[in-house]
């Protein structure tokens, strides 16, 4: 009988050789996860559909129903199964973070919750309908019987005790008219415009222009030099912009003029507005006056004295023509008014808006902005959904079937 003998002539196995085996089976084990992720069964869905809802794993009772409910043909009742989930993040964690960005100038979902990010949470928790976001006489607090200090308009205390105490956000909040809440006329209440966080960082200090701006960032998901149009009249930009900066008269014209013929007319809305710091503190609160325009729409009154000198809190939307046209607005409105509340009406109107909170969504729950021709026309259903209710809820159901696998 022959010994088993190594082969000689045989060359061992080099380093390289041994480290391309790996790849290889490293990349064959990628391509079964991949398959068996986009061949996932029911369970599977349900389970990928509540982590991206909530960030953590549903109960069994939870999972098997949703599970039944995909199995049923329903699968964006299983996705709302897992938004009410009672052990679950979403109001207390997704919403909370998905807002939170908006408060504030460094767009950080890391600031504490206040009246700003409770009152969208508050909202997509009752349907409230979202395009009016920029115009509702409406505010959430905690439930008095959380034993919270009482709602001010000079701290954020209420709400750095509720994240103190870890409320949970689904049970936790409650609706109230902003206008009773902190003091504000109901015709100068404009959702989340005029609480308290979005005054802090929006209205302090310079020309107001800041609430336009953000607000254009936030709900319309565009910046100024996007919507930058130098087509537009220059009668309502004011006295604070040189119209030849380093004495230039082209920069204006083929610079300056495209956002503020735009911007100016529309900020104008905010004119009666103004957030004061009373103490070193941060006990500052947002300030109305009805009638009296605020101090600094004067500010550097003689860079180009004979600029807009602002009278009244009128505002006209200018990009209702032009390239802006195509931001929708919408054409039962008549497009000018007078202070925040008509103007936030305006943009949550739009068709703009409603795409930018369905592309944000979209981008929330399937991780990933939307990338080729099957995500352009979900988000496109989406935002036709949308539209008919203005649900947020419902758009964050019909983002987590989407992208629950098949």
């Amino acid at each position: 009988m022959k010994s088993a003998t190594p082969k000689t002539n045989e060359p061992a196995a080099t380093p390289h050789a041994i480290w391309g085996e790996a790849i290889v089976a490293l990349l064959l084990i990628g391509l079964v996860l991949m398959s068996a992720a986009a061949h996932a069964g029911s369970r599977e869905q349900a389970m990928r559909m509540h982590d991206r809802l909530n960030g953590v794993p549903p109960t069994q009772s939870v999972l098997d129903a949703m599970q039944a409910k995909i199995d049923g043909g329903d699968a964006k009742g299983a996705a709302l199964l897992a938004i009410e989930d009672p052990n679950g993040m979403f109001y207390s964690v997704t919403v909370k973070n998905f807002a939170t960005p908006w408060t504030n100038r460094d767009q950080t979902p890391f600031a504490p919750l206040n009246d700003y990010s409770a009152t969208v949470v508050g909202m997509v928790r009752d349907d409230v309908p979202f395009n009016t976001l920029l115009s509702a006489d409406i505010i959430y607090v905690g439930k008095s019987s959380l034993g919270l200090p009482a709602y001010s308009s000079s701290s954020n205390d209420h709400y750095v005790q509720m994240e103190a105490q870890a409320v949970n956000l689904k049970d936790g909040l409650v609706s109230q008219a902003q206008s009773a809440t902190t003091g504000l006329p109901a015709a100068a209440t404009a959702g989340v415009m005029t609480t308290r966080a979005a005054a802090r960082a929006f209205f302090i200090l310079g020309t107001n222009r800041a609430m336009f701006r953000f607000t254009m960032i936030n709900h319309m998901c565009t910046d100024l030099p996007q919507v930058m149009d130098i087509t537009r009249p220059t009668d309502r930009i004011r006295q604070d912009v040189s119209r030849s900066p380093g004495g230039d008269s082209r920069v204006f014209l083929n610079n300056c003029v495209g956002c503020h013929s735009g911007m100016d007319p529309m900020a104008q809305a905010f004119a009666y507005y103004d957030y004061v710091d009373n103490t070193t503190t941060d006990n500052g609160s947002l300030q109305y006056t009805p009638g009296t325009v605020v101090g600094k729409y004067f500010h550097n009154n003689t860079t180009f004295a004979p600029g807009f000198v602002t009278p009244d809190d009128r505002w006209d939307n200018r990009w209702r023509s032009g390239q802006n046209a195509l931001m929708g607005w919408d054409s039962t409105l008549p497009g000018s008014g007078n202070g925040a509340k008509s103007l936030g009406a305006e943009i949550g109107a739009s068709g703009q808006f409603a795409q930018c909170q369905v592309q944000k969504v979209f981008q929330a729950v399937c991780l990933r902005a939307p990338s080729d021709a099957a995500d352009r026309a979900q988000v496109a259903t989406m935002v036709a959904s949308f539209k008919q209710g203005y649900s947020l809820k419902g758009v964050f159901a019909d983002a987590a079937v989407y992208c629950m696998g098949n």
